[in-house]
């Protein structure tokens, strides 16, 4: 991962997933409102398990750059069967594919043989969880520097991990729950971005602050300043990227949101309209039926007058 297609690769990845989820999300719910239920995943009218099959394809390509195509040797152990020092990161970012791995791929599975739609949504629930907390402690407890400016960019990225292991949790006791939905959503797709900026900002040389360099180190590139000075500004710099990519993700999460209401709205609302229009028809020929038959003496009423007299004396 420590390159920039290493971060800008799978940042597509995530932004692509939590866009697709906002999207279906926020369709689901304009649709149905009042029965809005979440789905941990979405199929396609095609290929029913389209993005849990891309999960799988993307997180083994991963698997197989992390540890198999990365390397010099094209493995990454030494010769005596041990892991080397420059390597171990490269465990830790295969760890986090497998996990998302199985994630997907027991998915596929419970959805083919489990029989009852509550376990199944739970266990996929908690896959999910179990792959952002995998996430989580592995970038915390990560191998690489963190104390520069690439483990600035780090600390920031799991603030946005800890929201979609929190959403995935809550999830699980709040299915209907929009918000809970909405917000694992944008956190993925907001993973997703901070990757590729991260990939931009820390392997691109004409993108480096004022006062660091990149730096090569165990044949790896790192970004390293010349002075503490230099390395705060680095590092508020990174805080401000961060803030205005937050800035930017809200604006266009109330943006899609109001699209979609636009687009798909509409669609409720002549079906609202279309039924209540229905409804009134039918109320205007009960009414002019209701009136012809008093024009030939017959009651209103459905209870023919003796017996609502019968029924009187009785209450009395």
């Amino acid at each position: 991962m420590g390159t920039l297609v290493g971060h800008v690769a799978p940042g597509f990845a995530f932004f692509a997933l939590g866009l697709w989820h906002l999207f279906n999300h926020i369709k689901l719910h304009i649709l149905r409102p009042n029965s809005y239920t979440s789905s941990p995943w979405f199929p396609t009218s095609k290929l029913r398990y389209i993005e849990l099959f891309l999960i799988m394809v993307g997180s083994s390509i991963s698997i197989s750059m992390e540890l198999f195509i990365g390397p010099e040797r094209h493995q990454p152990l030494d010769p005596d069967g041990t892991i080397p020092s420059n390597h171990l990161h490269n465990f830790e970012h295969s760890a986090i594919s497998m996990t998302f791995f199985t994630y997907a791929a027991f998915s596929v599975l419970l959805d083919k043989f489990s029989l009852n739609p509550k376990a199944k949504y739970g266990l996929t629930q908690f896959l999910g969880a179990v792959a952002f907390a995998q996430q989580l402690l592995l970038f915390h407890l990560h191998s690489a520097d963190h104390m520069g400016v690439e483990g600035q960019y780090h600390l920031l990225l799991q603030s946005a991990i800890v929201v979609s292991l929190a959403t995935t949790l809550m999830g699980i006791g709040l299915p209907n729950s929009f918000m809970v939905s909405f917000i694992r959503s944008l956190s993925i797709l907001y993973q997703g971005l901070w990757l590729v900026i991260m990939g931009y900002m820390l392997w691109t040389p004409g993108l480096i602050p004022k006062g660091c360099f990149i730096h090569s180190e165990e044949g790896h590139q790192v970004v390293r300043c010349s002075s503490d000075e230099a390395l705060h500004r680095a590092k508020s710099l990174v805080n401000i990227e961060f803030s205005w990519a937050l800035i930017a993700v809200a604006i266009f999460a109330m943006a899609f949101y109001l699209v979609l209401v636009k687009r798909y709205g509409e669609k409720v609302k002549y079906s609202t309209l279309t039924t209540e229009d229905d409804l009134e028809l039918e109320e205007d020929s009960d009414d002019v039926e209701s009136q012809k038959e008093s024009k030939h003496g017959e009651p209103k009423s459905l209870i023919p007058m003796g017996k609502s007299y019968a029924v009187m004396d009785i209450e009395r």
